[in-house]
């Protein structure tokens, strides 16, 4: 139970990764606010916490608009207290060549993927600050530290939660909060499945790109965002974790 006691808020907690990471904290103990655009989504993700005998909150959030942020926050508080943990997990994925970029396609990956972690922390950092505890975890990519054709869009939003976590990490250092980024390589979700689409290949050929050998699991994921999330990563701040198979060490 290495959250006993905690509260976790995730966006984007309805599928995939945050889903997966959903479920593995309240195994571990915490109280979970699950939060998707699709409600739907996160009510089924609170359900399968709740009928495995943990406490979850399915709330509907657009990650991009800040009066969501403060009502999230504000019903977070009335059923659990407070907010011990963030996963800013909430993103999309688009490939598509530089000059065929369209600024409203720019601005909607921006405002999901850059302006929903921004907001995130903006709002409940200071709450953190206020109890002097708390860990933010931004969702990130290998697309964040190398570059791909393809992916100026994507990879322009990547790079920036990587070095915005590390800018909040060092402004909260003494107030207790820890900010860490994650970066996946592929991940067998439905991103996988549309990067293949894209590519004219398969999740097979994908998969090879990892030294490893094989596609990354939404656990392999949820794992690692459990570890700093708890408090075994208590001096780990400002850090960023790769967990991409080996993909960027060749």
């Amino acid at each position: 139970m290495r959250l006993q006691g905690k509260v976790a808020l995730i966006t984007g907690g309805g599928t995939g990764i945050g889903k997966a990471t959903a479920i593995r904290f309240a195994q571990e103990g915490a109280k979970v606010v699950v939060t998707d655009i699709n409600l739907q989504g996160a009510q089924t993700t609170a359900q399968e916490i709740k009928q495995a005998g943990g406490q979850g909150l399915a709330l509907r959030q657009d990650v991009t608009q800040e009066a969501d942020w403060i009502s999230v926050v504000e019903q977070s508080k009335e059923a659990f207290g407070t907010i011990d943990i963030l996963f800013n997990n909430a993103g999309i994925y688009i490939i598509k060549p530089l000059a065929e970029i369209t600024l409203e396609e720019w601005n909607r990956l921006m405002g999901i993927n850059v302006t929903g972690v921004f907001l995130g922390m903006k709002h409940v950092m200071p709450l953190m600050a206020e109890q002097h505890k708390g860990s933010v975890i931004n969702a990130s990519s290998i697309a964040g530290l190398t570059g791909a054709a393809g992916h100026v869009l994507y990879g322009a939003s990547k790079g920036a939660v990587r070095i915005m976590s590390k800018d909040a990490a060092m402004e909260y250092a003494t107030k207790g909060v820890r900010v860490n980024s994650i970066h996946p390589g592929y991940i067998d979700t439905g991103m996988v499945d549309y990067a293949a689409q894209v590519n004219h290949t398969s999740k097979s050929n994908l998969a090879d790109i990892s030294p490893n050998g094989r596609l990354g699991s939404v656990n392999d994921i949820a794992n690692i965002v459990l570890f700093l999330a708890s408090d075994e990563a208590n001096h780990v701040t400002g850090a960023e974790f790769v967990v991409d198979g080996g993909a960027t060490a060749k």
